[in-house]
């Protein structure tokens, strides 16, 4: 980890001088949990959920993140994510690109040797993301409340190394995924999940559309929440 001597900060900006590490970001926590949801569930992960989002999905379940937070530089984040001792990270929020600062800490610790995940809600660009970091992009549906602040474009940035995913609250959703789904091919860019609202949709009955409809795209369930429920934190 390089040092921070002699850099400065002022108004939340770093001035020429001053280390990456020492740009700041709000911090709602850091948390060391199973991971519960994507192609990673179970794998014990290093959680750094970032304050602050632009949207105001029906179902979200972080509404504490949006705001308040604690403000932290990037070595700070770093150390906290070190004394856990993990190899998986995941950068989450709230939506964490609504923060400038969160490209370099996701550049950071990927420089670190962690293996890191971003969850965010697909509302925002996702160009600016480091290559070696799995991007976790949600695909509002109408549901949500959000769909129209869905970026379509991030689409044709995707790779096999990235993730698609839909939380779905009813058959409405269901229907209006599998449209999106067959339009943009999208289980040939990346692997897909769908995911049951917790809460609203039963997993048994998404299971069976699933199957019904030879759907290429794997049943997520949140496994956080069938280990703790809705405490934060877990």
């Amino acid at each position: 980890m390089s040092s921070t001597t002699g850099s400065t900060i002022a108004e939340g900006r770093l001035t020429s001088s001053a280390s990456p590490l020492a740009a700041t970001l709000r911090v709602t926590e850091i948390f060391y949990s199973l991971q519960g949801e994507t192609s990673r569930v179970g794998l014990p992960t290093v959680f750094v959920r970032l304050t602050g989002c632009p949207l105001r999905c029906r179902y979200c379940d972080t509404a504490y993140a949006f705001h308040g937070g604690e403000t932290l530089t990037i070595e700070q984040v770093l150390a906290a994510v070190a004394g856990h001792g993990a190899r998986y990270v995941t950068v989450t929020g709230g939506e964490p690109l609504a923060q400038k600062n969160a490209l370099p800490l996701l550049t950071a610790l990927a420089d670190a040797g962690y293996s890191v995940s971003l969850e965010t809600s697909g509302a925002l660009d996702i160009t600016g993301v480091d290559p070696r970091v799995s991007r976790i992009v949600d695909i509002k549906t109408p549901g949500s409340g959000e769909a129209a602040k869905n970026r379509w474009g991030n689409f044709k940035r995707l790779t096999e190394h990235d993730e698609i995913k839909f939380v779905l609250c009813d058959a409405e959703d269901y229907e209006w995924a599998k449209r999106v789904l067959a339009q943009h091919r999208l289980a040939q860019v990346c692997p897909v999940l769908f995911s049951p609202s917790y809460g609203q949709l039963a997993p048994e009955t998404l299971a069976d559309w699933i199957l019904r409809d030879h759907l290429p795209v794997r049943l997520q369930i949140q496994l956080h929440k069938l280990l703790w429920g809705e405490t934060p934190g877990r």
